[in-house]
Parts: structure tokens; C-alpha cells; sequence
């Protein structure tokens, strides 16, 4: 079988069975600058640019041909038959058809559905048929400002058309139901686009939903002038006063069938770089038997300023729209799982017509069955339904649940390893830990404004550090930083250094505070661990041995643990995402926790210790 490029999500390549999501690389970039120009040649020129910007090595020319060499053995590697990479005067061109690249396949189903407009149920099958091939963020893991900059944003707009088109069949074919799930979705995720706007509204008011159509418009047009300084558009307008006066809107009007838009043109010179398009996931289809009762808005929505996590993003992506089945994200408290869980569940929300339901197991109590009650029983085994568990404490909570949807999709969080779960239903583990230094800095970037982070560099690399690089740690700053515009970074570095774990909290939240994640850790622990993960704090140093453990619960006055309890307790520890790493290496404790286990928990009560 013919392997086959996916460009219409992290950049991919399956054969059928099994699919590689490439890693971030210039390979990689090489790779999407030459199937977004299939069968055309493609200049050196343009290649150079998509691969290193304004920062072309001086040897470009014989950097290009190392990446076309590492090309093509990878393509060696994984049997790429197919879809050859030629030379060409000038530049390389890549041969791929409908079969071997989803972006023709996608433009191919489009053409066919235009052709169809005679009759509005074939076209929108057709329609919806080809938006199923877009499988989230679009190059998440090409890593390349001028292609985000210069080439996304017009597949994106590819697609947004289409969608267009869509909601207008669902409409004229009196589809009012589907298209508001459709467009509840739209409109979240593009809040500017006032034909998405337009077509909710009368999907509203098609519905008998009078009152929610004129609040739709009313928040539109709120936002249309505080964000762009302009007012709605005379459509809308119309709109609006036909929903006043109750005056019946007649047939849907006629979108503009969607087509495909030309490449863009090479500049003469290459530009100034761009931060990547923020990309937002397809919205999802309608039930396969859509009705007009009322949609509601989906329950979870998207993280803003969502950033890093690239590989584990591609990775997630790429197996639960490909090859569903039991997704596990462990790590420490504040990690950013259940971020990472919501991020990724709306990338794929396209391929999950039953929608996702989201069940927090936090507060489900000790009974074995008490999770699943939530959950109707025909949700249960429903292969096209996401199912998220969200902050997953004991393996038996979840068990009946699992065994009920072998095969179906489940993204389980928790700060445990859950290794008991995985033994007995099996499960893949992606396993969170701090950010790198340009996560960090990116999310900075991403929540402050790249202005305002760019005017202090240093000291938003001292927040960074301060924070330990921990994603909850950093939004918390940062939510500081945002509601006192007129704040230094650097005056933030100071107010935080005298006493971080208290102050990285947010006052009208007290559950957004990091002192509060850690305690509601803690305090799920079972003695000795509380004593053994205060002791370790006053180690003076991240990483140890179960020997330095075992001298430093010693050295704290408590009882004495022998080699054997001591290793239990570290791995126990670690099960709970309080430690990292472990056999046959040294145990690591985060920075912030060692400095929350060395200077808030031994202030606790000692018969809580």
C-alpha cells in the first residue's frame, strides 16, 4: 500500500496501519515546503526560506542538499515508494496524487461538491466528508515562521469556506440543530468571523430562540467595536431588525461555494518573521442523524494562549484520531495535564461526531461505580465519543468505565502513574514534566504580548527561572502581570523573590494558588510519605539517591526507615508526580517543591505529618 502525507494536522505519514508523526526538524520543514507545492518545482530559493528564515546559514545551498539527503533516507526507511523527491533545474519537486497527500484529496472532494449543487444532501455529504480529513492543528510540529506566516493562513482559509458552505446546506436543507453545533464551535474558535456570526444568529432564530439571537448579536457587536473599532455588517444588521420585528427570514440565503486559493506568490525579498498563525481545530460534525432540536455550546472550551508540548501534542493527535484507545497524561501537580487534555481534545473534536464528555473525578468519593454514574449508558461503548477523566486518583474508579469502551477513545489525567490500570486495561503514557526554557519564554510571549516581553528579557527569563518553569507557576504570574498593565516584569521578579510560594497565587481564586495545589497533594498522602517528602526538601540539592533519602529522614528526628521501606516510599512519591525520574538512576525533585517541602510543609501540623 502506497504511504500516504497528512498535511492537514501535524505532518504525517501512514501506511494504513500504523503513522509517523514527524518530529520538529528541518527535514520536516523541508518535507511540508515541498507537499504544499506537490507536482510543481519548487525553487531553492523558496525551500531555503520555509526551512530557515531570515537566518540562512552561509552555506544554504549545501545545507538544502544535506536536508534533501536526509529526506529521501527517511523516505527509504519507511518503504516511500510512491511519492518520489526529484530534481529539477532550479529547485526538487515532489509527485503525490489524492491517494498519497489528504490536502489533494481534500481539494479533489470540494471540486466534486460544487459540482453537486444541483443537489444540496449530495453536496453537503461530499462537504463533510472532505473536512473529516483535517485532523487538527494544522504543521503543529513544523516549526517554521514564514510557512505559518505565509502559507497556513490560506489553507486555513481553504477550510473555513468550506465550513461556510456547510452551515448554509445545513440550513437550507432546515438542519437547524446541526448547524448550531457546528457553529457554536465556529464562532468560539474564529470570534471575529461575522459570516460564521451571522449564520449562529439565524440558526437562533430559526429555532424560536428569539432572545438568544439578539444576545448573540448584541455580544458581537460589543466585540466588533472594542477589539476592531468598527460596527457589524449591513447583513447583520438586517438581521437583526428582522429578529426584532419577528418578521420570518424566508429560505437560507446562498454562500459562495468554497474554492480552492492559488498559492501564494515567492516575495522579491524575504520578509520581516512572524509569530505561527494561531490555529484553532475544526469544528465538529453534526450527529449522523441530525435533528432541529437545540444545540447547546460545547462544555469545554479551548485553553487560551495554549503553548509547548509540540511532541506531545503531534503524538496525541496522531493516535486517538488514527488509533484510538486509552491515552494516560501523568505528572506533578500543576504540571498542565488537564490543560494538555483540553488543548488536545479540541484538535480532534472532528473526528468525534458523539462530542466529548468531560467527567472531573476529583470529587467522586471512594465507590468504585460513583464516575461512571455520570456518564448515560449509551455513551458508555460509543466509539465516536471522546471521554475525558479528568484528575483519575485510584484505578478502580475508572476500571468499570474502560472495560465498557475497549477499543474507544479515553484521555485519562492524573498525578499518578496509574500503573495498575495500565497492567490491567492497558494504555499509553505520556508523561508531563517541566517546560524548557522557550516553553516557558513562549508562554510568557503568548499571555503578556511579545512586546512586553521583548522590552524585558531578562527579567522574564529571571520570572521564568523563579517560577521553576512550571506551567501553573507561569500562568499564575502572568495572570498577575495582565491585571496591572502598568507593572515592570522586573518589579514582579522582585515582589515575587521574597517569598514565591505564597505569592504565586491569585487572590480572587484561592484554588489558582501553587502552595494550594501542593497542600491538596500532600494531603492524599498516607503516612510516612508527607514526612519523607519534607525531609527530602532539606537535601540542598534535586536529585539523590535512596541512600541520601533514607540520611535525610534520619537527620529530620522521624522514624528511621529501613532500605527497603525507604525505596518504597520514593517510588510511592514518585507514583504520586511528586518525584521524577527514579531506578537506576537518582530520584529528581522539582525546584519548587523542594522549596514548598523545605519551607511551607514542615510548618504543618506534625499529626498531619
Amino acid at each position: 500500500m502506497a504511504v500516504r502525507f497528512q498535511l492537514l494536522g501535524p505532518l504525517s505519514m501512514t501506511d494504513g496501519t500504523d503513522t509517523v508523526v514527524l518530529g520538529p526538524s528541518k527535514p520536516t520543514n523541508l518535507l511540508a515546503a515541498l507537499l504544499l507545492r506537490s507536482n510543481s518545482i519548487v525553487s531553492a530559493g523558496y525551500l531555503q526560506q520555509m526551512i530557515w528564515g531570515d537566518e540562512q546559514p552561509a552555506t544554504a545551498k549545501a545545507a538544502l542538499q544535506t536536508c534533501v539527503l536526509r529526506l529521501r533516507r527517511l523516505f527509504e526507511r519507511q518503504h516511500v515508494l510512491d511519492t518520489p523527491i526529484e530534481a529539477a533545474p532550479g529547485g526538487y519537486r515532489i509527485t503525490a496524487d489524492e491517494r498519497t497527500l489528504d490536502l489533494i484529496e481534500f481539494r479533489a472532494r470540494v471540486r466534486h461538491g460544487t459540482a453537486l449543487a444541483d443537489d444540496p444532501a449530495a453536496e453537503l455529504t461530499t462537504l463533510r466528508h472532505a473536512l473529516t480529513l483535517w485532523q487538527g492543528s494544522l504543521l503543529a510540529n513544523v516549526r517554521s515562521e514564514t510557512m505559518h506566516r505565509d502559507e497556513v493562513p490560506r489553507l486555513v482559509e481553504e477550510r473555513l469556506r468550506t465550513v461556510e458552505r456547510v452551515c448554509d446546506l445545513e440550513l437550507t436543507l432546515g438542519n437547524c440543530g446541526a448547524a448550531l453545533v457546528e457553529l457554536w464551535s465556529a464562532t468560539r474558535a474564529h470570534p471575529s468571523h461575522g459570516r460564521f456570526r451571522e449564520q449562529l444568529i439565524e440558526a437562533l432564530y430559526r429555532t424560536g430562540r428569539q432572545s438568544e439571537a439578539l444576545s448573540e448579536y448584541r455580544g458581537f457587536k460589543e466585540y466588533l467595536r472594542d477589539e476592531l473599532g468598527v460596527d457589524p455588517s449591513p447583513a447583520l444588521q438586517k438581521l437583526e431588525l428582522a429578529i426584532l420585528r419577528g418578521e420570518s427570514l424566508g429560505p437560507a440565503p446562498e454562500s459562495e461555494h468554497p474554492q480552492a486559493l492559488p498559492p501564494a506568490p515567492l516575495p522579491a525579498a524575504l520578509p520581516a518573521p512572524a509569530a505561527p498563525a494561531e490555529l484553532l481545530a475544526p469544528s465538529p460534525p453534526p450527529d449522523p442523524s441530525p435533528s432541529t432540536r437545540a444545540a447547546a455550546p460545547p462544555a469545554w472550551t479551548p485553553v487560551p494562549s495554549f503553548t509547548g508540548r509540540a511532541t506531545e501534542v503531534a503524538a496525541l493527535v496522531a493516535r486517538l484520531t488514527t488509533q484510538p484507545g486509552t491515552e494516560l497524561l501523568c505528572g506533578a501537580p500543576g504540571i498542565g495535564k488537564t490543560a494538555l487534555a483540553r488543548h488536545v481534545a479540541d484538535l480532534v473534536r472532528d473526528h468525534f461526531p458523539g462530542g466529548c464528555r468531560v467527567i472531573d473525578m476529583a470529587d467522586r468519593g471512594e465507590t468504585v461505580g460513583t464516575g461512571a454514574r455520570d456518564v448515560p449508558e449509551q455513551i458508555d461503548a460509543d466509539p465516536r465519543t471522546l471521554l475525558v477523566l479528568d484528575d483519575v486518583e485510584d484505578p478502580g474508579h475508572v476500571r468499570p468505565l474502560l472495560s465498557a469502551r475497549r477499543g474507544a477513545a479515553t484521555l485519562i489525567t492524573s498525578r499518578r502513574g496509574l500503573a495498575a490500570l495500565v497492567a490491567t486495561h492497558g494504555g499509553r503514557v505520556t508523561r508531563l514534566d517541566l517546560f524548557t526554557a522557550a516553553e516557558a519564554h513562549a508562554l510568557l510571549r503568548a499571555a503578556l504580548g511579545t512586546e512586553r516581553v521583548a522590552a524585558e528579557p531578562g527579567a522574564a527569563a529571571e520570572l521564568a527561572l523563579l517560577c521553576g518553569r512550571h506551567p501553573l507557576a507561569l500562568r499564575i504570574a502572568a495572570a498577575r502581570l495582565l491585571t496591572r498593565p502598568a507593572l515592570r516584569i522586573a518589579d514582579a521578579v522582585g515582589w515575587l523573590t521574597d517569598d514565591p510560594l505564597t505569592r504565586l497565587a491569585l487572590p480572587d481564586d484561592p484554588r489558582l494558588s501553587v502552595a494550594r495545589v501542593l497542600d491538596g497533594a500532600l494531603e492524599r498522602l498516607a503516612p510516612p510519605l508527607p514526612a519523607v517528602f519534607a525531609a527530602l526538601g532539606r537535601l540542598g540539592r534535586d536529585r539523590f539517591h535512596p541512600a541520601d533519602a533514607a540520611t535525610a529522614v534520619g537527620a529530620a528526628g522521624t522514624s528511621p526507615l529501613t532500605p527497603s521501606e525507604t525505596e518504597t516510599a520514593l517510588e510511592r512519591l514518585a507514583d504520586a508526580g511528586l518525584l521524577e525520574d527514579g531506578p537506576p538512576g537518582p530520584y529528581r525533585m522539582h525546584p519548587l517543591l523542594r522549596g514548598y517541602a523545605r519551607t511551607r510543609y514542615p510548618d504543618r501540623d506534625p499529626q498531619k505529618v
